[in-house]
């Protein structure tokens, strides 16, 4: 008997992508407390964004409540969702905003299953200088 780990299991990548999606409009509407509901509400989970280290969920939800709403709004391309087993994946996309001209975005997730639904437990943000040759 095989124990190999079943990865991109389609119907759990369908329910993290719906839950990806559910992030994505929460974050285009500035919906602090959707976007505070999807990150595990744990000390032990952690947000690296582009100028913040965010250590537990109460730092994640005071920078949300504090971060300004303008600008927020991207294109995303690239996106990857991959799951491993019924119970964990991780999301990774590119972004671009208007605000941020010459720059590309970068998010991974790290979503987890839990009893009441998938929640992110990691996640990194980072912007660079957009390559050369890279469509916009």
């Amino acid at each position: 008997m095989s124990n190999a780990m079943e990865i991109d299991l389609p119907d759990v990548v369908a329910e993290v992508t719906a839950a990806f999606q559910r992030y994505e409009q929460a974050l285009g509407d500035n919906d602090v407390a959707a976007l505070n509901a999807m990150f595990h509400n744990d000390p032990r989970t952690i947000r690296y964004g582009g100028g913040e280290n965010l250590y537990g969920h109460h730092e994640i939800a005071a920078f949300r409540g504090a971060r300004s709403p303008v600008g927020l709004a991207r294109s995303l391309s690239k996106t990857v969702i991959t799951t491993y087993g019924r119970d964990l994946a991780v999301a990774s996309t590119l972004f671009h905003r208007a605000s941020s001209p010459g720059k590309i975005g970068r998010q991974m997730q790290t979503w987890v299953r839990f009893e009441e639904a998938w929640r992110v437990v990691a996640a990194h943000v980072s912007m660079i200088d957009e390559p050369a040759g890279t469509p916009s």
